[in-house]
């Protein structure tokens, strides 16, 4: 049975945790570490990983799992394949602010394999996060962001925008006389659009990559 490569990166996740605390992590902590919406999709991966005979779990212990393949080691970049009916193959373009808006870094970077049942809608680009304005959302400072590429939004739905040459993002609020992105983190104060501001909308947020730290 062949794996895909989130299941090859949680593998290593496992040897990880394994060799420096002597513990494997928890599905939780799985899920936390990949950006999974709940502890079902840790599930999904640690059965397929135990079907493939990577792993042994021991049946009633919250971290009882067992390493029987070591992990394959990193891949390239240029390894990697473009993409497979699990996985998506996305860009990494730059840094967004989750605090005050910043300018975006529009070069590329990198490639990350992503597992495409876990973004809604499927992701155009990731952007790297940097600030705690979104906290209260569950988006950290250092998170990969996946951003689906559309000019249309609602209001309340979690946006990336760009302001004259900045990008952020933020909750989008659209009123009658005005529009307000707002910060999810009461250490912030909201954003006002100016009448005179260039301001677009760059595309909706749709679920993120926590890299290990």
């Amino acid at each position: 049975m062949d794996l895909t490569d989130t299941q090859h990166a949680i593998l290593a996740l496992i040897a990880e945790r394994l060799e420096a605390e002597g513990m494997p992590p928890s599905q939780a902590e799985i899920a936390k570490a990949f950006g999974f919406k709940g502890v079902r999709a840790a599930q999904y991966h640690l059965e397929a990983l135990e079907q493939a005979g990577a792993i042994e779990r021991v049946p009633g212990r919250a971290r009882g799992i067992r390493l029987l393949k070591p992990p394959l080691p990193p891949q390239s970049d240029l390894a990697f394949p473009a993409a497979n009916e699990d996985g998506l193959r996305v860009p990494v373009l730059g840094q967004v602010a989750a605090g005050s808006p910043i300018g975006a870094d529009a070069g590329h970077h990198d490639y990350v394999l992503l597992d495409r049942a876990f973004f809604a809608p499927a992701p155009d680009y990731l952007l790297k996060v940097k600030g705690d304005s979104m906290r209260d959302e569950g988006i950290f400072d250092g998170d990969l962001i996946g951003v689906h590429r559309t000019h249309d939004a609602r209001s309340g739905q979690i946006v990336v925008a760009r302001i004259d040459d900045a990008i952020t993002v933020k909750l989008l609020k659209i009123g009658k006389d005005r529009i307000r992105l707002l910060p999810r983190n009461p250490d912030y104060a909201p954003i006002e659009v100016l009448p005179d501001q260039d301001f677009a909308i760059e595309g909706l947020y749709c679920g993120l990559v926590r890299p290990n730290r």
